[in-house]
């Protein structure tokens, strides 16, 4: 059947309203490009459905299965293409077994938090009521907090040239001005908008050992700093080690955390043990131009190849990735589109069909992801 006219002319004015976002995409290594092809099928389905935005996809080269063929891990017109990017999804990366002269891993999405100056690592950790845990939790009480790492610096600022002798190895952590304010302003605006949304009371709690090491008497005088342009919201402080206990026993008390970069490394795994394991575990690294998107655990290259890989980190990231274009750019469908998708993945984690061995099902990858693509459209 013929189009009419009018449908024509609307059809080229809802062509020329929508917004062209330009995303790169890194497939990662092991268990990576398996996750990372229904994530993207879901977010091709979403941008044929708006009327506002489409999505681009770029592919980029990089991880430790590229640096085995070429001896090269990150190359340079992979960064390019990250850079000119809009946004950048990247999937699990590295294995074990393919590592530097010096015996560490290949981690492109290190290069890239630092090349970009990516120093908020975002981490959400969210439990609904219901919902399997490795916790007990009190009737009606759910999780839903998240862990700001900074990501550029801290103890990893030496990564990969620390010294090492026959008789000792020394690290230097680094803490400065320049990022801190940066990290802690990301953080109470968070926090901000988290409680103008609902989701949130509007609490910033300053993880860090400020009783021991002076960088942290420094780290938090400077968070202190930023409270005071805050008033409006609650700031406190806790030490690490009390964290983690806390954690445990009364997750639903935090809002918003923020810590260096090696204390938000290990808590953000523990936060994804709340949940029930890395597999559902998302996560952001976020600049003031730039942000990547990817799952917190790792390429599993023990199970890559036979299909049984949790999608969901991978899926929820994406949706991050949506959340955040929506935001930065002013763009409510992206925003509320991410917001579907995260509510697709906990409807079905919720509901415990189709979920994958980790989780307790059988589902395979193309199964889980399947019934998010389902949960969206219903």
């Amino acid at each position: 059947m013929l189009l009419s006219r009018y449908e024509c002319e609307t059809g080229r004015i809802r062509a020329k309203m929508k917004k062209t976002y330009d995303v790169a995409v890194f497939h990662g290594d092991g268990i990576g490009p398996e996750i990372m092809a229904p994530t993207l099928e879901i977010l091709r389905e979403l941008s044929r459905s708006s009327s506002t935005y489409e999505l681009v996809f770029t592919d980029a080269s990089a991880g430790a299965g590229h640096y085995a063929k070429t001896g090269e891990s990150f190359p340079a017109g992979s960064l390019e293409t990250a850079r000119n990017a809009d946004a950048i999804l990247l999937s699990a990366m590295g294995l074990p077994d393919v590592r530097y002269p010096d015996g560490t891993e290949i981690s492109p999405q290190i290069d890239l938090r630092k090349q970009l100056g990516l120093f908020a690592g975002v981490r959400p950790v969210k439990v609904r009521s219901g919902q399997m845990t490795p916790l007990a939790l009190p009737p009606e009480k759910e999780i839903d907090f998240v862990l700001i790492r900074e990501s550029t610096e801290g103890l990893f600022f030496t990564q990969g040239t620390g010294e090492v002798t026959e008789h000792e190895a020394r690290e230097t952590l680094l803490i400065t001005r320049e990022v801190s304010e940066k990290l802690f302003r990301f953080a109470f605006e968070l926090a901000k908008n988290r409680k103008r949304t609902g989701r949130g009371r509007g609490r910033v709690t300053c993880v860090d050992k400020a009783n021991v090491f002076r960088a942290f008497a420094f780290f938090r005088s400077m968070f202190d700093a930023e409270a005071d342009h805050f008033p409006e919201l609650q700031a406190d402080h806790a030490y690490v080690d009390a964290t983690a206990l806390w954690m445990v026993q009364k997750p639903w008390e935090f809002d918003v955390l923020v810590t260096e970069n090696m204390f938000g490394d290990i808590l953000s795994d523990l936060g994804a043990g709340l949940m029930g394991g890395l597999g559902l575990a998302p996560s952001a690294d976020i600049g003031l131009n730039h942000a990547v998107f990817q799952p917190c655990h790792g390429s599993a290259p023990d199970i890559a190849g036979q299909g049984i890989a949790n999608p969901f980190a991978m899926i929820l990231s994406a949706a991050m990735m949506l959340e955040w274009l929506g935001l930065t750019h002013d763009h409510p469908g992206l925003s509320n589109d991410g917001e579907r998708l995260r509510e697709a993945v906990e409807k079905v984690t919720a509901n415990g069909q189709n979920l994958t061995r980790d989780l307790g099902g059988t589902a395979g990858t193309q199964d889980a992801a399947s019934s998010v693509l389902e949960a969206l459209r219903t």
